[in-house]
């Protein structure tokens, strides 16, 4: 089983799309760009990957990032702040959290032991996959 965790930024929240203003970049490019600048000094960038993605369908709950990892429960946070003032450190404690995900072999973090700034943004927390789940299109 891989070891790989991949957090992923919905790159469409806070945008246009919502808004209906024109506007250079969405709040979730910003996001993505700061984790990805203060990500790259971490001992996690080999062990954790930051990626874009479209849409994470938490529209009304802008912006939203997910952490997900092999037999750990997926989160979903969203309603994170990304104005200028406070993107560094929604990013710092996004960053804290991952980390905190990382080193967990069960990947559950509790309310106390979560950033002060993550502890309402939660959204879900999707149970891992059994391990004895069938893999789809398995014969």
């Amino acid at each position: 089983m891989s070891d790989q965790h991949i957090m992923f930024v919905c790159t469409s929240c806070a945008s246009a799309h919502r808004t209906k203003q024109a506007i250079r970049v969405s709040g979730g490019e910003r996001l993505l760009g700061q984790l990805q600048a203060l990500h790259h000094d971490t001992p996690l960038q080999a062990e954790f990957s930051i990626q874009p993605v479209e849409c994470l369908s938490a529209c009304e709950q802008d912006c939203a990032i997910a952490l997900i990892a092999p037999g750990k429960p997926t989160y979903l946070f969203g309603r994170l702040p990304v104005e200028e003032e406070q993107l560094e450190s929604t990013a710092a404690a996004i960053l804290a959290f991952a980390g905190q995900y990382h080193a967990k072999s069960d990947g559950s973090i509790s309310y106390i032991k979560c950033p002060e700034l993550l502890k309402k943004r939660v959204l879900a927390k999707v149970p891992p996959l059994p391990e004895n789940a069938v893999r789809l299109g398995a014969s």
